[in-house]
């Protein structure tokens, strides 16, 4: 994932090169801190740290990185501090000489808090802190907040799953799947974002998402996929022959206990449901023993999903289960993936609830919406200096815009501590315990999770907050 920007040096923002003139005489350390200031949801699933660390800080800058950098940054109308630099190079072995704390990775943590603290460890190099801000920031603000959404995701479709399902847990798994790839800005954001929504659910067409978490988390596979029609395999068949592309995918992928998805309005979905799936095809689709996955892409989700389960129901049969929901014959199923997001999810389980119609019928797959529709003020992060020690002495930083009290900042060293009143940061002083544990510190990476450990954290976490809403103490 390196590619052009393999030189961490030129993983910044122009300005961050000129900052190392611009702090007070005799600064010796700079600690900051990472924070949600808010936004879109109460808590942020924390995820990524790991995987930026090993990609970037782990790898470490060279004379050629340094000599490179000069050039382009002074060429570019900016100063250079080759002294610096080189030091790092000589005396830490090309790895930058800050440590970074950090809370688990999976933890659901409220907005407010600080989640990341840095801190240089070199006395003469106190600007390394802020001149990582622009790297780290963008390698947590994002897979943190698809983490978070896709948590989001999994809380609303347990809920109908709760309510319309005799088996709920066993369900959840695949609810969600991953079509992102294609709609992001770039693969390291497919890689990343993908991992992100791995933490939550297990179905993914994102491949670069389950290399990561292989490399990055040691996961040696995170998520699973079935063989799937596009509307290229099924129109190349041509309108007469529509049957056939399907009866095609059967033939294929047909087997007994297997799941195959067929894209199924290349014309006409209800049609193709009505006559195709439920007379043409329905002794074929019985006899494989697989599971036919319907696949409407286009029109409204709500109102097509629901058409779509009632006539599977006509041609295949409904079973109502002990919740009084009916669950279709277990021959076909339903995904739907064009048009979906948070909000429209809900808005397909609602729809199926009231027509007494179970979640159990229908799975979503998510592309935009999931990956590529969330930026940092999603949920408002930023990474702000909060002490300084000059001459020997630490001294509280922050900021307090008049014209926006919403960015006033955090003064001081900070810890995120969790006690009977839940999570809050104080100041470190006050903290017996810190939950912002090293994770990195002088080139060494200090604390390791695996991906089974995100995903157990983050399953816990949504346990707990059912468990909370069930109780009343917090709003659904």
């Amino acid at each position: 994932m390196h590619g052009f920007l393999s030189n961490l040096i030129l993983n910044t923002d122009s300005y961050k090169a000129s900052h190392f003139l611009q702090y007070p005489p005799g600064t010796e350390e700079i600690s900051s801190y990472v924070e949600s200031r808010g936004g879109r949801f109460a808590h942020t699933l924390f995820f990524g740290l790991q995987a930026f660390i090993k990609q970037y800080l782990l790898n470490p800058v060279t004379y050629d990185d340094v000599g490179e950098a000069e050039e382009l940054l002074t060429s570019h109308g900016l100063p250079f501090n080759q002294p610096g630099w080189l030091k790092i190079v000589n005396e830490h072995g090309g790895h930058l000489p800050i440590e970074i704390g950090a809370v688990e990775e999976g933890e659901v943590v409220p907005t407010h808090n600080a989640v990341v603290q840095v801190r240089n460890t070199d006395r003469e190099l106190p600007w390394v802190t802020s001149y990582i801000e622009t790297a780290l920031l963008r390698a947590i603000w994002y897979p943190t907040t698809v983490a978070t959404l896709s948590f989001e995701a999994k809380r609303v479709i347990r809920r109908y799953l709760d309510l319309t399902s005799d088996d709920p847990g066993g369900q959840i798994g695949f609810k969600l799947h991953d079509f992102g790839a294609r709609g992001v800005s770039s693969l390291e954001s497919a890689m990343l974002g993908g991992m992100a929504h791995l933490v939550n659910f297990q179905g993914t067409d994102t491949v670069a998402a389950i290399v990561g978490a292989r490399r990055y988390y040691g996961a040696a596979m995170a998520g699973f996929s079935i063989p799937a029609a596009e509307h290229s395999t099924i129109t190349s068949w041509g309108r007469e022959r529509e049957a056939d592309a399907y009866g095609n995918m059967i033939d294929r992928f047909g087997k007994p206990g297997k799941l195959v998805a067929v894209v199924s309005d290349s014309y006409d979905i209800f049609h193709a449901c009505r006559e195709l799936w439920g007379k043409t095809l329905k002794d074929q689709v019985l006899r494989s023993g697989a599971t036919v996955v319907v696949r409407p892409d286009s029109g409204n989700p709500a109102e097509v999903v629901v058409a779509v389960a009632r006539l599977l129901a006509d041609a295949f049969g409904v079973t109502v289960n002990g919740r009084g929901y009916g669950v279709l014959h277990p021959c076909v199923r339903i995904i739907q993936g064009d048009g979906i997001d948070l909000e429209q999810i809900g808005a397909v389980l609602a729809a199926l609830t009231e027509a007494k119609l179970s979640a159990d019928n229908v799975a979503f797959g998510m592309g935009g919406g999931l990956l590529q529709k969330v930026d940092r003020d999603t949920m408002k992060w930023a990474m702000k200096a909060s002490a300084i020690k000059i001459n020997g002495f630490w001294q509280d930083v922050y900021k307090d815009p008049v014209t926006d009290p919403g960015k006033l900042s955090k003064k001081g060293r900070q810890a995120l501590v969790r006690d009977a009143s839940g999570w809050r940061t104080v100041p470190a002083i006050e903290a017996r315990e810190n939950r912002m544990t090293p994770v990195y510190r002088d080139g060494k990476l200090l604390r390791q999770t695996t991906f089974d450990a995100v995903r157990g954290r983050a399953e816990a976490a949504l346990r707990e907050m059912k468990a909370a809403e069930s109780s009343g103490a917090i709003a659904t």
